[in-house]
């Protein structure tokens, strides 16, 4: 499981950041306002399983799927999900946004990515937003959440500092500019439509696919 932030094994064996317990209350914030009401929502590297817990138990109308690469992580998912016994959150899914054959069909009314897009090589950006193409109708949502890089915006110290950070782990990570991932997206149908300034100098950006 990729991630930057420390983790610690729960007694039922989940893992646990104290970052992702930071930000799920804002970023539910975010997803309550611009989820669809009912459906079904694809997370991509769903890390540690705890915001599908938290989001799933919020958002009872919403089918909650959870996908991640690493074997690790989906069992931490799962061990969330059987002390959560939710009825609308699944077993995660082993979808790597770099291998086509592990994508599922869909359709999906949404896709949530957080906290991939900078712990990743920009190859899985451009993975992100062919998957969204592929699962998400006309007018489905993709949100992203993390920190980015803004021409318009002096970056934080303390975003710099975590891009170093980054870079130095693998040199294929990093911040990405936020207008080459609007980008990416838009190569794919998908149109920026908001900017959400989140806590600790993150971003939620919310895209519609329009084509």
């Amino acid at each position: 499981m990729q991630t930057m932030d420390p983790v610690r094994a729960t007694p039922r064996g989940a893992l646990s950041s104290p970052a992702v317990q930071r930000n799920t209350g804002p970023i539910l914030e975010v997803l309550k306002s611009h989820l669809p009401a009912r459906g079904e929502v694809l997370e991509i590297a769903a890390g540690s399983g705890e915001h599908a817990a938290a989001f799933s138990g919020a958002l009872p109308g919403l089918e909650w799927q959870p996908s991640d690469p690493s074997a690790e992580a989906r069992a931490s998912i799962a061990a969330w999900a059987e002390a959560a016994d939710l009825p609308n959150l699944r077993a995660p899914l082993a979808l790597d946004v770099l291998d086509e054959a592990t994508w599922p069909e869909g359709p999906f009314g949404a896709v949530v990515c957080i906290n991939m897009i900078h712990i990743s090589p920009w190859a899985a950006t451009e993975g992100l937003m062919r998957l969204a193409r592929r699962v998400l109708p006309v007018g489905g949502l993709l949100a992203t959440y993390g920190p980015y890089r803004e021409a318009e915006v002096p970056l934080a110290p303390s975003n710099a500092a975590f891009d170093e950070s980054l870079k130095s782990r693998d040199p294929a990570w990093g911040l990405r500019d936020r207008e080459a991932v609007a980008s990416a997206a838009k190569a794919e149908g998908l149109a920026l439509t908001r900017r959400v300034e989140m806590p600790a100098e993150n971003l939620t950006l919310l895209f519609r696919r329009v084509r």
